[in-house]
């Protein structure tokens, strides 16, 4: 039978791996895939039809693509799966889809993704793990996947010949058993290769050892990103810090994302930003959103005020870069000295800036909602 694959017209900065695993999955039973994007006219009539889901927020042009194809294809079934409808998947049956699918499908967890039909693509997304035992609040991971599982020895197989960089998606890699033999393998694809590496979700700080970051000093990372969510996290996100600064490593190549908005408050997200710069690192500040959200920045914190989260977004604006606040030696000493939050996070004297104030933070590309006119840019893209 003939499958198409639908990518919604969301936005979105990577290929739509889940597809590219079902495509290879029904290449292996005999069947003819075709992907495309949005509401397009497929090149030929489909028996059945897989419509992908990203952000809960990002529900519209989801429901879209199942009402096109199905008004276009009555016969065929169609197939709702990812993120969205894995979260709401009551939610997602009213967009008209035949079956909602939760979860990760398992039959074409562990193929190769079908990487010729993105062929502008370059990097061999792979997990050597899912899920997280961690078990957060905040996050949808142990929702989706739950807690380790699917974990690897290798990842060889999953490497796409021609790719230059390999982009890890696993959630907490360090939480693999096998994560030396992983890393190892990792290092033979830098030095043989010459290919680059990039651990996408970030790396648990708490599980940092000498030996974590000695055998990171011997890949080529493009940056390694931490996160600093709750303040007892700050002592294991300062010492790996330390750890890859010591083997070589610039204090700005780490990237740590500051989770706020959550049950945090401006005082203690304040205190986690000046730490992150005066360790010498990058902060990625991350406005956090509920994972039923059918909106997105509609969310205000139960100890944060709307003004407050305006003034974080502001301040991104004006003093940041692409969205995150870099140790520049002004921003370090401003959050030095500054008290309190509102000492730090104070905007200029009002006609000052206005005109970055009004303009998003991030550069015109990152608002291009199809990846693949931006793919240049986004595999050059540091962060």
């Amino acid at each position: 039978m003939h499958v198409l694959l639908v990518e919604p017209e969301y936005h979105t900065r990577f290929p739509p791996i889940g597809l590219l695993k079902l495509a290879s999955y029904h290449r292996l039973r005999g069947d003819s895939v075709e992907l495309v994007r949005g509401r397009v006219s497929p090149k030929k009539k489909p028996d059945s039809i897989y419509v992908t889901s990203l952000y809960t927020w990002a529900w519209r042009p989801v429901w879209q693509a199942v009402r096109f194809y199905k008004d276009m294809f009555p016969t065929a079934e169609v197939w709702l799966g990812g993120v969205y409808a894995s979260l709401m998947p009551e939610h997602a049956a009213k967009s008209g889809a035949d079956y909602v699918h939760v979860g990760v499908f398992e039959e074409a967890e562990g193929l190769m993704p079908a990487y010729d039909l993105v062929p502008e693509w370059d990097g061999s997304i792979v997990f050597s793990s899912r899920g997280c035992n961690n078990r957060c609040p905040y996050c949808a991971v142990w929702r989706i996947e739950g807690g380790l599982s699917h974990c690897r020895r290798s990842i060889k197989d999953l490497v796409y010949p021609g790719h230059t960089r390999i982009i890890l998606w696993d959630n907490n890699v360090l939480q693999n058993p096998h994560w030396r033999e992983v890393f190892d393998e990792l290092i033979w694809f830098c030095k043989v290769r010459g290919m680059k590496v990039d651990f996408n979700q970030g790396l648990d700080a708490r599980l940092f050892t000498d030996e974590v970051a000695e055998k990171l000093s011997m890949m080529r990372l493009m940056c390694v990103r931490l996160s600093y969510d709750r303040d007892e996290v700050g002592p294991f996100v300062e010492r790996a810090i330390e750890m890859l600064s010591e083997r070589g490593m610039r204090r700005r190549s780490v990237l740590v994302y500051v989770l706020y908005n959550f049950d945090d408050d401006p005082e203690g997200f304040f205190k986690r930003v000046r730490d992150v710069l005066m360790w010498g690192a990058v902060v990625y500040p991350m406005r956090f959103e509920p994972l039923n959200a059918l909106e997105r920045w509609k969310h205000v914190g139960p100890k944060w005020t709307r003004e407050e989260l305006e003034l974080v977004e502001d301040f991104r604006r004006v003093y940041g870069y692409g969205g995150t606040l870099p140790p520049y030696g002004w921003l370090v000493e401003r959050f030095r000295k500054a008290e309190c939050f509102e000492e730090a996070f104070k905007l200029p004297n009002k006609g000052e800036h206005e005109k970055r104030v009004r303009k998003p933070y991030h550069a015109g590309w990152q608002r291009e909602a199809d990846w693949r006119k931006v793919v240049k840019n986004v595999l050059s893209k540091r962060w």
